[in-house]
């Protein structure tokens, strides 16, 4: 068996997520129907991690194996002819059989997009904060969870997690038209972290809870006492490293 490494990426927007669930369509399902189409089999693939139903990939990757060598430039092609417009495969590569798209991850990157002026154009892919936001109070945030810790109380109900210990390597407001962005950089992250954390962030830097509430959310283990779940339309899978 060959194995080969896929390189994609998604707008999320009319998406169930990346897994494969029932009664609904994601982005895994249709990725191996195409394949099942072109290969004559049914061909499985295991992506780096779920994105939820609305969050978007820059970078996804998965991987998948074949019997025969392939022919990469034409599956890509032929792969692209057959997806909806907004799931590209942008490369496939041939890997070594220890290669796995989920388990060999060294480390993922997110975006989370946030305006704080309306705009027509990028509301499908932000999140419009209607009153002000102190940027200083959120910059003072970030380094309280910086590091290794237990984000249990920062994921939602239904992960699957053995682990719920994870490390934060950085976490940066970066500016953008119209608004700013907040990139986190982490070996790994708990379902719904990072929409979870951004929401807590956002109460803080809008002055609705104390910064001194962060520490005592993440010593708590306790979900109920975060903030909300920021919406998914603002949130990518910017990259993921091996």
């Amino acid at each position: 068996m060959m194995k080969y490494r896929m390189n994609l990426s998604y707008d999320g927007t009319h998406y169930s997520g990346w897994a494969i669930q029932p009664n609904s369509t994601s982005i895994q399902q249709l990725i191996q129907e195409a394949l099942q189409t072109i290969l004559s089999t049914k061909t499985p693939i295991i992506g780096s991690g779920r994105t939820d139903s609305g969050v978007h990939a820059r970078l996804q990757v998965a991987h998948f194996s074949h019997i025969r060598t392939l022919n990469l430039s034409s599956l890509c092609y032929s792969l692209n002819g057959i997806l909806p417009k907004e799931i590209r495969i942008h490369e496939i590569l041939p890997v070594d059989e220890k290669f796995h798209a989920r388990f060999s991850v060294k480390k993922k990157i997110y975006h989370y997009y946030i305006l704080t002026t309306q705009d027509p154009f990028n509301y499908r892919y932000a999140h419009y904060v209607p009153i002000p936001v102190d940027l200083n109070l959120l910059e003072k945030s970030l380094p309280i969870l910086i590091g290794t810790h237990d984000f249990s109380a920062f994921a939602s109900s239904g992960c699957r997690a053995k682990n719920p210990v994870k490390t934060l390597y950085h976490l940066e407001i970066l500016p953008q038209d119209r608004g700013f962005y907040l990139l986190f950089e982490g070996n790994g992250f708990l379902y719904k972290m990072v929409r979870n954390i951004t929401g807590t962030l956002l109460e803080i830097a809008t002055h609705k809870r104390p910064i001194e509430d962060l520490q005592r959310i993440l010593a708590s283990k306790d979900r109920a006492q975060a903030g909300q779940t920021a919406p998914a339309q603002a949130l990518f899978l910017h990259h993921v490293e091996y």
